[in-house]
Formats: C-alpha cells, structure tokens, sequence
C-alpha cells in the first residue's frame, strides 16, 4: 500500500487555512506540519488540524513531500528555493514573487531538483471559467480579440493595519494590480494568450494614510495573436461591486463571468454565442454588503481544494500541476510592466518569461 503523502504548510495566515483544509480532506495526504515566525500562530493552526507547529527552519524534520507557501510575497522565493533544496514539492500561493528575477531563481531552483512547482490561482478551478476556456479551445468563441477585466472592490483601512506588511512597495509589492487583480490578469492571459505591451495609470485615492502602493488602476494589454484588453481595479469602492472578466473571440461570440459578492462562485452573465441565449446576471435586483476576508477566502475554499488535488494529483502522476511556475510567472512579468508603464508614461513591453528563465 503505497505511504501517504506529507504535506505542510508555511505561513499560517488567513489564506494557510484553505491549504490545510484541502489536505485535511484529500485522502491519502497527512498534513504533518505547519510552520511560521510566530510560534503562537503556527500552534493555532496546527491544532486546528491535527499537525505540528514548526518553525520555518525546523519544519523539515517532519519530512514533507510537498509543501503549500503561504508567506508574504517577498517571502516566497526564500522558502520555495528551500523546500526545493529538501526535496518537496512546492504550491506557491500568488503573486509568485514581487520581482521577476526571484520567480526565474524559484522556476531554476525547482526544475535542477527536479520538484514539481505549482502557483495557485484557483479561479481557474471555478466551472464558469473553465467553460469559458472551452469555448476557446472547441472554437466557439474563435480567437480571443478584446477582453476587459474589472475588479472593483472594497477594502477598508484596517485591512491593511492588521497586517503590516501590505501596502508597501517592498513588503507587498505593489497594491490593488498585485494583492486582489492579479487573480485576473492571470485569467485573462489564460484565455488571451501571451501579452506582448502594456500601459497603464495608477493612483491611491482613499488609503493614502494607510499605504504606499495604488488602490486604484487602469490599464490596457497588447496580445501576440494580435487581441487587445482593457484593465480597471480598485480597492476603493463602498461598496464593492465585485469582478468581471469579459472576452470576444473573432467570430464575434462573447463570454464573460462575474464575482459577486467577492467570494462567491462566478457565474457566468454573457453567454453570447451561436444558438445561445444570454444568461441571466448574477447581480439581482441590488448591491449586497461588503464581507470580510475571512468569509472570502471561506468562499474560496471549494476551489482552492481543487486546484490542490491537482497538485497533489501531478505529484502522484509525475506530471506538471495545472498552473506551473512559469506559468503563474506570466501575471507578474504583465504587473511589472504595467508599474513600469505607471512610472514612465508610456507604453512597456512584457518580458517573454519563457525566454527569461531558459537563458
């Protein structure tokens, strides 16, 4: 009978959670340990679910086959090259770094130790999103031309103070594009194909007593099959209005899908296609107040367990997860392009990660 896995989890915020609660659940995985700077939060989250607490440095005692990285972004590269070092399998929850020279060293250091290295982004895993990516592939919607991403929401200030570290450029990142957008963006490659161009324009309109970084953004993306996208998020909304991604394929058909309240399962709202009528929006007849983090990532969890039974699944199979490093690299070349769009005033071109991390 074949051992079951040893999973662990590093960083035991809020998001760490829905890690430990999909590989509590997953038959034939054992969630071993959960490791993190503060010892009383590693024991909280520890007990929650059966394992040890650990600190980082300690947790690979315990012998994890593959680990979930729950850290704050910069932190990530420091425990992805790490737990490649021991040998584990490595899920890195988004952005996969603020700096796309630590996700290339992150991709190196997991392909030379032969690990798999997946990044979450479980909106993918969403059933709205996925048909959406079928229409593209069975040739439904024909090549993707034009896309829109809105991500509208609402955050107040104590979002940002309860947690030190968001809201900087060198603890975060960045702001509302890189915490909440990226989500999006990383949907939109997904049905677009390649960004090749960017601009943008930001600004921090209501948090600019509480943080550094833009909670309001605009922007526009070039693609390499020649589509075109447009852009919008704040976190400055009250209240939110939720997300949207939109896309029209050549042939003039057009699918789009909507979060709301954030959280909730999206649900698509056009369905414009040959013999269909268009679906029903989610939206009803009213706005339905803000929720809180918790009660969001709560919302998530469905889908955060299935993005991580397909990691454990390519584990077992040997195969690539359903978002690689190098793909989950793709969101963070099309943010760094567009803070440098922001800072320049023109337009900026998208690193080829491909290219990137094979040279």
């Amino acid at each position: 009978m074949t051992r079951p896995l040893r999973a662990a989890v590093i960083g035991c915020g809020t998001v760490a959670v829905n890690h430990a609660t999909a590989y509590a659940e997953l038959p034939g995985v054992e969630l071993v340990a959960c490791a993190d700077v503060d010892p009383a939060r590693a024991a909280a989250l520890a007990s929650r679910f059966g394992a040890e607490p650990t600190g980082p440095g300690d947790l690979w005692s315990h012998g994890p086959d593959l680990v979930s990285v729950c850290t704050p972004h910069p932190a990530h590269e420091a425990a992805v090259v790490e737990a490649a070092a021991h040998g584990a399998h490595v899920l890195c929850e988004k952005p996969i770094a603020i700096d796309p020279a630590a996700a290339r060293r992150m991709v190196r250091a997991c392909d030379d130790a032969d690990v798999r290295f997946g990044v979450l982004f479980q909106r993918r895993f969403w059933p709205a999103a996925q048909r959406i990516r079928r229409a593209i592939d069975d040739g439904t919607l024909g090549r993707p031309v034009l896309g829109d991403v809105s991500v509208l929401l609402h955050r107040d200030g104590s979002y940002y103070t309860d947690a030190p570290w968001r809201g900087t450029w060198a603890t975060d990142g960045g702001g509302v594009l890189t915490t909440q957008a990226v989500h999006y963006l990383d949907l939109l490659q997904w049905y677009m194909g390649a960004p090749v161009e960017v601009t943008c324009s930001h600004a921090t309109f209501v948090h600019g007593d509480a943080i550094e970084v833009e909670d309001t953004a605009v922007g526009t993306v070039r693609f390499a099959g020649g589509g075109l996208a447009t852009v919008s998020a704040s976190t400055a909304l009250t209240p939110g209005l939720g997300c949207r991604i939109r896309v029209t394929g050549a042939t003039g058909a057009t699918a789009a899908l909507s979060e709301y309240p954030e959280g909730a399962e999206a649900r698509l709202d056009v369905w414009a296609v040959p013999g269909a009528a268009e679906a029903t929006p989610p939206h009803g007849d009213g706005l339905v107040p803000d929720v809180d983090l918790a009660r969001i990532n709560a919302g998530l969890v469905p889908f955060h367990a299935a993005q991580i039974a397909d990691f454990v699944a390519a584990v077992r199979d040997g195969r690539d997860p359903a978002v690689t490093g190098r793909e989950g690299s793709v969101s963070l070349a099309m943010l760094t392009a567009l803070y440098a769009s922001a800072a320049s005033g023109r337009p900026e071109p998208v690193p080829t990660v491909q290219e990137e991390i094979t040279v």
